[in-house]
């Protein structure tokens, strides 16, 4: 009797683990062909098709504004803005911030929490062009593997490009021009420092957080962000300078986040730091208010 038992469990352990070996090379043979976004704008992303369908869903017309524009006529405060709060080691790693999943394991094992956070903008992008909001297993074991596939198939400027083009910056507002034109009344050539900080700092809720009416929350995040701005944009023609340690922004609004925004980086939790004196005078201007 006992040797029937051991052989039942021996083949329940067997087919579970074939049962698991087929998940994963059905994940991976059904993975998208990331090689053509090398030329190829994408003309709609998983994110947007979610939002049409939820309009569709509440009986709303689905607004879509986006505007397509290439890394060259996005400035160079929005880039460094958007890396300073969603990635400042963008330039250095592979897609996957392993020294980030090692905090953000640390973090949630010392205060007994689900780990949260250390998303990539790699990651985020295959989220948001190919995924849904999910945080399944199978989901997550998906975005890696595209993830690696964007790094390999894609320079470093056109993750970002495409990133800065599709992220979601409201509701119906796709991508930094839109964005900038809506909030601001200006093109995404033409944002400065304590707009582009505004935009880069509501991305943790872009459906909650409005960059021309920006909340205390959200001004205090652009603070951070604007102190933080510094050396994470790559130079042109030049290798990037590493970012400095506490260049990621502390998780002090995550009970804000909306599940499958783009996450904030890990950190400590320092008190939020003062602008750069010369930054001052222009950080404090009050927003653009957006055109009529």
């Amino acid at each position: 009797m006992p040797g029937k038992k051991r052989w039942s469990v021996w083949r329940w352990l067997s087919a579970a683990g074939a049962l698991a070996f087929g998940a994963v090379v059905y994940t991976y043979l059904t993975l998208p062909d990331v090689r053509p976004l090398a030329t190829t704008n994408p003309k709609t992303t998983a994110f947007m098709d979610l939002r049409a369908r939820e309009s569709e869903h509440d009986g709303k017309a689905f607004q879509f504004d986006q505007r397509w524009v290439p890394y060259s006529r996005i400035s160079p405060n929005l880039k460094r803005a958007v890396l300073a709060a969603e990635d400042s080691a963008f330039w250095q790693h592979e897609g996957i911030d392993v020294e980030q999943i090692r905090v953000a394991v640390q973090q949630a094992i010392d205060k007994g929490i689900v780990p949260r956070g250390a998303s990539t903008l790699t990651q985020q992008l295959a989220k948001n062009l190919y995924l849904s909001p999910s945080r399944d297993p199978l989901r997550k074991l998906r975005e890696l593997i595209i993830t690696r596939r964007l790094e390999a198939a894609l320079s470093k400027q056109r993750i970002l490009e495409l990133y800065l083009n599709v992220v979601e910056w409201g509701d119906g507002v796709w991508g930094a021009e839109a964005a900038a034109r809506h909030y601001f009344g200006v093109p995404a050539s033409a944002l400065s420092r304590p707009q582009a900080a505004l935009l880069a700092g509501a991305l943790i809720n872009p459906r909650r957080y409005n960059p021309g009416r920006p909340p205390k929350r959200l001004l205090r995040r652009q603070q951070i962000i604007l102190a933080r701005m510094g050396t994470v944009e790559s130079p042109a023609g030049g290798k990037p300078a590493p970012p400095p340690a506490e260049a990621s922004l502390p998780l002090d609004d995550d009970a804000a986040k909306e599940p499958g925004a783009p996450g904030v980086p890990l950190g400590t939790k320092p008190p939020a730091p003062e602008p750069p004196a010369e930054a001052a005078p222009e950080a404090a201007a009050a927003p653009t208010a957006p055109p009529a």
